[in-house]
């Protein structure tokens, strides 16, 4: 990483922590983007070669999940969908604890009560889903057809949002991430538990990790 990714990369999260506190402190609505690009010490012009909305804030790695995943999918050797599936939901949490930390916390709250966060998190989810199922019927052509690759996708998705919903919701504010994670990652196993079955009509049984 040369000089200038690096100063941008500490300029973009120190965007993503003041916007974080300015909406825990006086409300998402009530913050301005100028508010935010002042606190990093920023011009508003700026903070639009960083993020294109406010929204955006909120899922800062949103598209490094993708990446990882499909990074998976592509160099899957012999593990089987759910498998690759699962090493990448273990390796956001290895990386990052975006996904199950303070931010998370912030973020399933807002997603609750804002509609215009709402809708980039639906927006972005669905995007997400398309691009991994796509690589994964790609991948594994002789296991998964669109409408099947399109089905595990929509399983794993809809069980990481379920269960981060309710672990965070009890752990408060996601202060353990490690702890939110290993739930997470718990809960998806079981979710997707019939995807790595025998007599499965569209999988064959997938490798599973040594214990």
């Amino acid at each position: 990483m040369t000089l200038r990714d690096r100063k941008r990369a500490k300029t973009r999260q120190a965007l993503v922590e003041a916007a974080a506190e300015l909406f825990e402190r006086q409300g998402y609505n009530e913050t301005t983007v100028a508010q935010i690009a002042a606190a990093a010490d920023i011009g508003t012009r700026t903070f639009f070669s960083y993020f294109a909305t406010k929204e955006d804030l909120l899922f800062p790695e949103s598209d490094d999940r993708v990446r990882v995943a499909v990074d998976w999918i592509k160099h899957h050797g012999e593990i089987g969908p759910a498998e690759v599936l699962l090493n990448a939901l273990r390796q956001v949490g290895d990386d990052s604890d975006d996904l199950a930390g303070r931010l998370a916390a912030l973020r399933l709250r807002l997603i609750q009560t804002i509609p215009a966060v709402q809708g980039r998190a639906l927006q972005m989810q669905l995007d997400a889903q398309r691009q991994i199922a796509r690589h994964l019927a790609e991948a594994y052509p002789d296991q998964l057809d669109e409408v099947g690759a399109a089905a595990l996708t929509g399983a794993f998705v809809g069980a990481v949002t379920g269960a981060l919903q309710v672990v965070l919701e009890q752990s408060g504010a996601g202060d353990d991430p490690a702890a939110v994670q290993r739930a997470v990652e718990i809960a998806v196993d079981r979710a997707l538990a019939p995807w790595f079955r025998e007599d499965t009509s569209l999988l064959r049984q997938p490798v599973r990790p040594q214990a």
